[in-house]
């Protein structure tokens, strides 16, 4: 039984450019060899098909009916390798390939949609799928290789985790319509002493929540905290229903909530991050490649 994993495509290269030329001389010239190398890689193919595949003498050479079954395929074997080597080299230089990218809500109003969009339109060989997760679940993900890029908020992340600063942001207050400070063009934070809090839940974002908490502590109060949601469209939705204010990164002024107000605090505060996270290893250059352009492009939609 042949093993056909055993024929060197250098042989399947000679035999295509004989079958097309069917002159020795022509084929050996086009192949930028002598015709003795010609012949003898025509022999081994002959011994490894066990078949003969060309009919020569002294005045043409001819396909037998073997060689005629074989040409086509060798055709397709010779283009499939050269696909694979090109397709190869395209995702070693980060222009091919399938990427799996978790995000947290927040990050659809602070560019990434649009510098996805961006990115694929530049490299129209990559797949990009979404999946949204909260920063501790993507973390998880990566981990489990099941994710190749994370979009989170503040994280603690592992030794085998690397991490990129894609853009930081200050907080602001959702207030619902008719509150009291509606009218203040800034506001103390310490005027939210006695305010209901809406806030991400500790399970879901335990680092976002302890910040948010400790804002509130360096301004002399424990907030109240009445809600804990898991997004932020639950957190904005609340405020418009009357039932708290929110602590938010402002660009969640672009979710356009009716019966929502946004303003910003008096003085310099802890602010909003948003990360971008992966494994260090196996090195990964789609990856790098987006987080390169995800920094570009953030950078330049902000400024």
């Amino acid at each position: 039984m042949i093993d056909a994993l055993m024929i060197e495509t250098r042989l399947l290269r000679y035999f295509v450019a004989l079958a097309e030329e069917l002159h020795f001389g022509r084929a050996a010239m086009r192949l930028s060899i002598s015709q003795p190398p010609l012949s003898v890689a025509i022999r081994q193919l002959e011994d490894q098909v066990q078949a003969q595949l060309f009919e020569r003498n002294s005045k043409e050479v001819r396909l037998t009916a073997a060689g005629d079954h074989l040409l086509p395929r060798a055709r397709q074997i010779l283009s499939l390798t050269s696909q694979a080597v090109r397709e190869t080299t395209d995702v070693a230089r980060g222009v091919r390939g399938h990427l799996h990218v978790g995000f947290v809500g927040s990050s659809l109003y602070r560019g990434v949609p649009q510098a996805l969009e961006a990115f694929q339109a530049q490299h129209p060989q990559v797949r990009v799928d979404m999946l949204e997760l909260n920063s501790g679940e993507q973390l998880q993900e990566l981990q489990q290789a099941r994710l190749h890029l994370g979009l989170v908020h503040s994280v603690q992340t592992p030794d085998e985790i690397a991490s990129q600063l894609l853009m930081e942001e200050p907080f602001m207050v959702a207030l619902p319509q008719g509150h009291p400070l509606e009218s203040c063009a800034r506001i103390d934070l310490a005027e939210l002493k006695n305010e209901r809090l809406i806030l991400f839940s500790a399970q879901v974002s335990p680092l976002y929540h302890q910040r948010i908490y400790q804002i509130c502590q360096t301004h002399g109060f424990a907030p109240e905290i009445r809600h804990e949601v898991r997004h932020w469209l639950s957190v904005l939705s609340l405020v418009s229903l009357g039932q708290g204010v929110a602590i938010v990164p402002a660009s969640l002024q672009r979710v356009g909530m009716p019966r929502v107000t946004f303003k910003p605090f008096i003085g310099d505060h802890v602010v909003s991050e948003l990360l971008a996270i992966w494994r260090k290893s196996p090195a990964n250059p789609l990856v790098t490649a987006l987080v390169g352009h995800l920094q570009r492009a953030i950078a330049d939609l902000s400024a």
